[in-house]
């Protein structure tokens, strides 16, 4: 019933001087976000800036937005197989925006495993308490 007592976790405070920005959603057409939302609090809590995409993100919604924000990181959450069948999509429009080895990727969620993740230059991780380790490995690779 942990999750239960994360989604009634009150919503962090927005850092006031972030170490990162994640951006963060469903990749589609994805729709649970129970474990995403658990990840985006515990960014917050950890003085990540985190703006959040929602649910059935498309690919290219994601490259944008991490290219209009500057983030380091994008962050996914694939709770379909459906949704894992995007993963290389996206992570050929980061590539083709120029953004590869400038913004990380991490993936986590019930339909991926750690293969997934390294056929697309990503992290994998399996907790909240991992992602927030992902991050900031990733921050310190990426400067």
């Amino acid at each position: 019933m942990s999750w239960l007592k994360t989604g009634l976790e009150k919503e962090p405070p927005e850092p006031t001087n972030p170490i990162g920005i994640v951006v963060i959603g469903l990749l589609e057409p994805d729709m649970h976000d129970a474990a995403k939302e658990m990840v985006r609090k515990s960014l917050k809590k950890a003085s990540f800036k985190t703006i959040d995409l929602g649910r059935a993100v498309p690919p290219a919604t994601f490259v944008a937005k991490a290219k209009e924000t500057n983030a380091n990181i994008i962050a996914v959450s694939i709770n379909m197989v459906a949704a894992k069948e995007n993963l290389q999509k996206l992570a050929s429009m980061l590539e083709a925006e120029g953004l590869k080895g400038k913004v990380g990727i991490m993936i986590g969620g019930a339909a991926v495993k750690g293969e997934d993740a390294d056929k697309i230059g990503a992290v994998y991780g399996k907790t909240r308490e991992e992602a927030v380790s992902l991050a900031k490995q990733l921050l310190e690779k990426n400067k």
